[in-house]
């Protein structure tokens, strides 16, 4: 009995392996679908300019990469050492803030003072001649209707300080 049905379930496995369909049917039916689709048009390469060749001439000159002797070193001009920072002074809100951070958006003028609005630093800060502002001890020189001018103190890399100007300029509204 169980031979039996041991060779009647072979003999079905058979009979299904015998299927007379054609496996290929659904992937040739997509080849055609593809081949019917209208052909793209391939754009045409892109014109190079031509290269241009570059002519060294420095050749004469010094290598970069060559160590150089002191003597032929050019001395520095003199470190002026006048301009010093005001350590002693307290320092006021604003320079706790670098000065980018600060956008001027308008001035203010009584008879005797002019002062800039800046934005920045969370909200808008009346600053006036005199007042400083910035993390590098700027001082604000100049106002103007269209912008504020401010000289900063900062270190020239020597181990002194020098002046940098900076100028804020008034923000247009769009």
């Amino acid at each position: 009995m169980i031979h039996l049905r041991s060779s009647l379930v072979l003999v079905v496995l058979l009979l299904c392996g015998c299927d007379q369909s054609d496996p290929l049917a659904d992937l040739q039916q997509y080849m055609q679908e593809v081949r019917a689709k209208p052909k793209g048009k391939i754009e045409p390469l892109p014109t190079f300019s031509a290269y241009e060749s570059f002519s060294y001439t420095a050749s004469s000159l010094r290598s970069p990469f060559q160590t150089v002797a002191e003597e032929e070193v050019t001395p520095r001009k003199t470190v002026n050492r006048s301009i010093v920072p005001d350590d002693k002074r307290p320092k006021s809100f604003l320079e706790g803030f670098n000065i980018d951070d600060f956008v001027m958006v308008g001035t203010l003028s009584n008879q005797q003072t002019q002062y800039a609005l800046l934005r920045g630093a969370g909200g808008v800060h009346p600053v006036q001649k005199g007042d400083y502002i910035g993390r590098n001890y700027g001082r604000v020189v100049d106002i103007q209707n269209d912008r504020l001018e401010v000289i900063e103190i900062v270190p020239d890399g020597e181990g002194a300080w020098a002046e940098r100007p900076q100028v804020l300029l008034l923000r247009q509204r769009p």
